[in-house]
């Protein structure tokens, strides 16, 4: 049976995330005995933390599929989280939503707008909000903790499983609804395709651009809401170890770090292989540089594959 071109980079990653779950679990099996990767609970706690990664990717993913980037996730991330920790209460995540929803519409202006790549001025935008929080926290950690709707979605579970996992599922079903079933997402497509054809087709690319970073720094605040509520307070970098897995579970689900292609469940398989990744390499008690190393190895070969079957394809 002949695969079609575009599930091909999703039978890839989900390949490699069979063959991730039985290394882990020969490993575990031959040294203890056990197999920690093939239990539900060890699972689900996996993928509770793999939730916010989740989030992260899921916004990004829409940036990702216009031709741009957004670097300011782990500001963003942050920013979120302390200021959603510091105004407690019941607007404590609507705060959170709100600050993202500004930096979003700051990013997608001066993209869509004033024409800057996207690179260069989200990368200036994480610095300038890495900047806000040294100065408002005073280079401390501050003192403010999560609000309890925090520690609930974050930490608490409903029929087994947990909240977290269903605001990931939340923001899953609603990115992908937009992307497949709207004019948004078409658009959205199309722009990353080409964007002077998309403009000369009479797609309003400025808007939708706006959208999409808009889209990609929401999702980035909300994890952060959720992350703050996990650890139970906001506190400076948390957002750093979140920018390069979420590229990586984008572009490691099919997405064309170009534009133009991608499938959301490619981006929902790539979060999942890097959640096990990690697990494995923390089973495995490997030291921090070589699991960069094979951290790195993994996403460098997957991408060889990809690239080797569209020349193949004759792209």
């Amino acid at each position: 049976m002949r695969v079609a071109r575009e599930d091909k980079p999703l039978m890839i990653a989900l390949g490699f995330t069979l063959v991730i779950l039985a290394v882990g679990t020969g490993y575990t099996l031959t040294t203890n005995g056990t197999a920690p990767l093939l239990q539900p609970t060890y699972l689900l706690q996996q993928l509770q933390i793999g939730s916010f990664l989740g989030i992260c990717a899921a916004g990004l993913m829409v940036v990702i599929l216009t031709g741009h980037i957004d670097l300011s996730i782990p500001a963003t991330l942050t920013g979120a989280a302390m200021i959603g920790t510091a105004i407690g209460g019941p607007t404590a995540i609507p705060a959170a939503l709100a600050f993202g929803l500004c930096v979003g519409l700051l990013n997608g202006a001066g993209v869509a707008i004033l024409r800057v790549p996207s690179m260069i001025f989200t990368l200036g935008m994480d610095t300038v909000l890495r900047g806000v929080t040294v100065a408002q926290t005073g280079g401390f950690a501050p003192q403010d903790q999560a609000t309890p709707l925090m520690l609930a979605l974050a930490k608490d579970r409903f029929l087994g499983i947990p909240l977290a996992l269903y605001v990931w599922a939340g923001v899953s079903i609603v990115v992908a609804f937009l992307l497949a079933r709207t004019s948004f997402g078409r658009a959205v497509y199309a722009i990353g395709t080409r964007e002077r054809a998309a403009y000369l087709s009479g797609i309003r690319t400025r808007p939708v651009i706006v959208g999409a970073f808009v889209a990609s720094s929401v999702c980035a605040a909300l994890a952060g809401a959720l992350l703050a509520g996990y650890s139970a307070k906001a506190y400076q970098g948390m957002g750093n170890a979140y920018l390069l897995p979420a590229i990586a579970a984008v572009v490691l689900g099919g997405t064309n770090v170009l534009g133009g292609s991608g499938r959301y469940v490619g981006t929902l398989i790539g979060v999942i292989l890097i959640v096990l990744l990690n697990s494995v390499l923390s089973i495995m008690q490997m030291p921090e540089a070589l699991r960069q190393i094979i951290y790195g190895t993994v996403i460098i070969v997957m991408l060889l594959i990809y690239g080797r079957g569209d020349r193949e394809t004759g792209q």
